[in-house]
């Protein structure tokens, strides 16, 4: 069956105007799509395939299977497995993020100024900040900071935090909870923060936010996130009808030279290449669904 793109009011009971939000067939499909996606990457990450391989190498040896086959089955497992490792280890990870993070410059702040500042959500560790009562941070947490550091270099800007949860269980802490309390104590005026809590995903992030701010045209507004999720996040944003431009942050690689350095653990290596795997997997996503502007946005 085939779903076309329909008009259907989410009503989130704001009083905020979510009719022109474009969902495709009714917004449970929504709901399967987010946790489908979240059940097959699990299994799908290239470490987790690592273990799944360790695990078939573990089934097929001859004690627990018979026969030339079974042992060549093992072995090719154990292969691969090795295999994915020594990738892990090697630049490769680097070779692939490394185009997501050159793909957009930061903006030109000369000229027209700049009517407010977008920040997706990932950069703060909610569980960890709520459970300690804490202001914390993951490796992500440029977004938060360069954009503390942006609120005070253009005083008469916005600041809008997008960020709900992305868990698959109802209850868990939300990005949005602790980034008010966050932002206020480095120093952002509290009037000048407007807080979206409710999306899971950078579809959400854009259209939730573009329902919430409304843009005019002639605004600038910047979007702030990491330079490795930037190409899908403009692609996104300008699906949603939002304009946007880059102020890309949280960088994993000083330059092209990082393609020649090799990482002190395959661990490491294999954490970086789930990141750029997901990346590329959801720009892929996105633009089968008609979510993105192009496959691979650019300027």
């Amino acid at each position: 069956m085939v779903f076309r793109p329909v008009e259907r009011q989410r009503d989130f009971g704001d009083g905020l105007d979510y009719g022109y939000l474009t969902i495709y067939g009714h917004y449970r499909w929504g709901l399967m799509f987010f946790y489908a996606a979240k059940v097959v990457w699990f299994f799908l990450q290239p470490s987790s395939l690592v273990l799944l391989a360790l695990a078939g190498a573990w089934w097929f040896q001859p004690r627990h299977a018979t026969g030339e086959r079974a042992g060549q089955v093992a072995r090719r497992l154990t292969g691969l497995a090795l295999a994915a490792c020594l990738v892990g280890w090697s630049p490769v990870p680097n070779w692939l993020i490394y185009p997501l993070e050159q793909r957009f410059a930061r903006a030109d702040l000369s000229g027209a100024p700049v009517t407010g500042i977008v920040i997706l959500g990932g950069g703060e560790d909610a569980p960890i900040g709520y459970a300690r009562q804490t202001h914390a941070l993951n490796e992500a947490g440029e977004r938060i900071s360069e954009a503390v550091a942006l609120a005070r270099k253009l005083p008469q800007a916005r600041i809008v935090f997008s960020g709900g949860s992305a868990a698959l269980l109802p209850g868990a802490a939300t990005e949005a909870g602790v980034v008010r309390g966050m932002l206020t104590d480095m120093g952002v005026a509290p009037e000048r923060i407007t807080i979206e809590d409710r999306s899971r995903d950078t579809w959400e992030n854009a259209t939730f936010t573009r329902a919430m701010m409304k843009p005019k045209p002639g605004e600038r507004w910047l979007l702030v996130t990491s330079g490795w999720h930037m190409p899908r996040s403009i692609g996104v944003f300008r699906a949603a009808g939002f304009t946007v431009e880059a102020w890309p942050v949280d960088y994993r690689t000083r330059g092209w030279t990082d393609g020649l350095t090799f990482f002190h653990s395959p661990a490491d290596g294999l954490r970086r290449l789930d990141l750029v795997a997901k990346e590329y997997s959801g720009m892929l996503a996105y633009w089968l669904k008609g979510r993105t502007s192009s496959l691979f946005p650019g300027p």
